[in-house]
């Protein structure tokens, strides 16, 4: 069986594309890093790949922010191939800074054409957060995503702007009853896991960067375009992990993203 191309867009700044490689391919996908000059000229379209991952790191620095450049580039390159990439329901993942890219360019929660109400910030505490969270698949539309439902994943957190923030409670309302959380951080600490685990109820450490609704990502309407702020793809091998069960690895993300490609 033919393993499908996965593009991994890579900017000036971005340190997290080998990992989300190394994790796409063990899911049985053709991990291809692009740098986006090579999507901009053409020599590499957008269009020729089965789904695509921008991955974690500081693309740009940071430097108009987490996220920001990077999105403005997404927004003024590539928004035909993006906005026919999305209507053509190719799975899209956003990691980290990744997630700020998509959230920024207006693809999650989107739709893009929308006013945005619905951002990344820095976190509550002020501080970089560096550390093992855990978290649980919470997507309530039909997605690729469906098939890890309520899957309790141990990985990495690593950012110092992760805080989704909504305009309004309103907004926060709209997102939770259309079911476009992905993800949200649940209450464990380095416990072990069982059924009964909760939300993090806002509580810091378990939420580290304060996040509204304990959301740690978010998903758009037809469930395609996926983000998160941890790092699920540096727990995909069994010695990545310093400790807790082997079943909270995050690969069977990978492998449900891949067969979505497929």
């Amino acid at each position: 069986m033919s393993r499908p191309p996965i593009l991994i867009p890579h900017a000036s700044g971005t340190n997290r594309d080998g990992e989300a490689a190394q994790a796409v391919e063990l899911a049985g996908g053709d991990a291809r890093i692009v740098h986006v000059n090579e999507l901009r000229s053409g020599s590499v379209r957008i269009a020729d790949h089965a789904a695509m991952l921008l991955p974690g790191g500081f693309s740009y620095g940071d430097a108009l922010g987490a996220g920001g450049r990077l999105a403005l580039e997404l927004r003024t390159w590539f928004a035909d191939e993006l906005a026919a990439f999305v209507d053509a329901g190719k799975p899209m993942l956003g990691i980290c800074n990744g997630f700020q890219v998509l959230v920024k360019a207006g693809l999650l929660p989107g739709p893009a054409s929308a006013p945005r109400e619905v951002t990344l910030t820095e976190n509550a505490r002020g501080s970089f957060e560096c550390r093992w969270v855990t978290l649980r698949v919470d997507v309530g539309v039909d997605s690729w995503l469906s098939a890890v439902r309520d899957t309790t994943i141990r990985c990495p957190i690593a950012h110092g702007e992760g805080r989704i923030a909504m305009a309004d409670d309103s907004v926060t309302k709209k997102i939770e009853d259309a079911g476009l959380v992905a993800f949200r951080y649940m209450n464990t600490g380095a416990a072990p896991l069982t059924d009964e685990i909760e939300p993090a109820g806002g509580a810091y450490p378990a939420n580290p960067n304060g996040s509204v609704a304990d959301i740690a990502g978010l998903c758009n309407e037809t469930g395609s375009v996926v983000g998160l702020m941890p790092h699920p793809e540096d727990h995909v091998l069994s010695w990545q992990r310093p400790s807790g069960p082997e079943e909270a690895s995050g690969l069977p993300l990978f492998d449900a993203f891949v067969r979505a490609a497929g």
